[in-house]
């Protein structure tokens, strides 16, 4: 038992130093390159005051997207504004340029849209980055916006439900017909999402193509209504 506390010490002391070796790499990542604001271009921000506060400002025109090509899979894709300005920024600083604090701000414009929305759902299931991807991003947006809307939604989130199952290229850099070859059976269900009202959350829809082959995924496995978020839309 004193073996087993000693082992626990010592795995406790060796997360701390690693934790506190990053901590001094990015302090010295940013001394060297500091970052800058992905708005308005400001030194020592990677996202200022003043463009937050025209974030905050920004209007939310919740908007149903209409998918080209759209089938029966998702039953509403819906997005808090267009895809350009300042929200395009935010959106950009909070997935590429590590603006994680952007999370919270941006998740309370989905939080106001779902509101407005009669919608009956389960779980949140927030859309599944590749493990190795996630691993060199140090986190999924997704998951970060899906984690503020518990608290305000009473609604569990349940990121086991969705996985991504092979690496798939960047969306954004690919045509719409490219985007459809390139996640087509990326996506495995669990079982447990049988008969349940799920809502998927996403940072944009563009084709939604993604949005697609995760509610295709989910409904091989026998859920009953697929709901999507995402911040804006293309």
């Amino acid at each position: 038992m004193r073996m087993s506390a000693n082992v626990t010490s010592i795995d406790s002391k060796i997360q701390w130093l690693e934790r506190c070796a990053e901590r001094a790499a990015n302090w010295l990542q940013d001394l060297i390159f500091p970052p800058t604001c992905g708005n308005c271009g400001r030194v020592d921000f990677r996202f200022c005051a003043g463009c937050l506060h025209e974030l905050e400002q920004l209007p939310i025109e919740a908007h149903l997207k209409t998918l080209p090509e759209e089938g029966e899979e998702l039953d509403a894709p819906l997005a808090t504004g267009e895809h350009r300005g300042v929200l395009q920024n935010a959106v950009q600083a909070f997935k590429y340029n590590d603006a994680t604090e952007l999370s919270e701000r941006l998740a309370a414009r989905l939080i106001v849209a779902l509101l407005e929305r009669n919608w009956q759902i389960d779980v949140i299931v927030p859309v599944p980055l590749f493990a190795e991807r996630e691993a060199e991003r140090g986190y999924n947006q997704s998951t970060l916006l899906s984690g503020h809307l518990v608290s305000a939604l009473g609604i569990p989130v349940r990121a086991d439900c969705l996985k991504r199952v092979r690496d798939t290229k960047q969306q954004a850099l690919l045509s719409q017909l490219e985007r459809r070859k390139n996640v087509e059976n990326a996506f495995e269900a669990s079982e447990e999402v049988k008969a349940l009202s799920i809502l998927l959350v996403d940072d944009v829809i563009t084709t939604g193509s993604t949005l697609r082959e995760c509610a295709s995924a989910l409904r091989a496995k026998g859920a009953d209504r697929i709901y999507a978020i995402a911040i804006s839309h293309a």
